[in-house]
């Protein structure tokens, strides 16, 4: 039963991190502008004010929607999995339970890391000042816990949990 409250607790902070990573606007960061994979926002007089992101340099639009539409499917495989993961859990036998659960979270994984990994090879790669967001570090945080939740849902499948 720890196991699951465990493993339940993990999967919930893969989600909210995930979502942090995708809507806060904190991907690339200067003293002045505050940058996410939807917008821009500008410090001017000392309030921040949102702006469109530039379009093409250093914004390619198709890369764009590369990122954003892999950042919104981790988000929803993630919480597609753990809806799967409490349904497996009061309908299946043993020995079945956690496979979709774990494959769900694989998909969660893999899409966030596809996001992150376009985003760092694409954006902000010839700028002189800056630095990656709490956002961007959150990606890969949760790319390292939903792919660890994963295995777990593996392994739980042949245990007796």
């Amino acid at each position: 039963m720890i196991v699951l409250v465990g493993i339940f607790l993990l999967h919930i902070i893969g989600i909210i991190m995930l979502l942090v990573a995708t809507i806060d606007n904190a991907w690339w960061m200067t003293d002045d502008i505050s940058t996410d994979i939807w917008a821009r926002w500008v410090k001017i007089n000392g309030e921040w004010n949102t702006t469109s992101l530039p379009i093409n340099y250093p914004y390619p639009q198709g890369y764009l929607q590369a990122v954003q539409a892999s950042s919104v499917l981790a988000c929803i495989f993630s919480i597609i999995a753990i809806l799967v993961f409490v349904a497996q859990l009061f309908t299946l036998t043993k020995g079945k339970r956690f496979t979709l659960s774990g494959l769900f979270q694989l998909l969660a994984a893999l899409s966030i890391m596809i996001a992150a990994s376009i985003y760092t090879d694409i954006f902000h790669k010839n700028e002189n000042f800056g630095w990656y967001g709490h956002s961007y570090i959150l990606a890969w945080i949760s790319f390292a816990i939903t792919l660890v939740s994963s295995v777990i849902y593996f392994v739980l499948r042949k245990k007796t949990a």
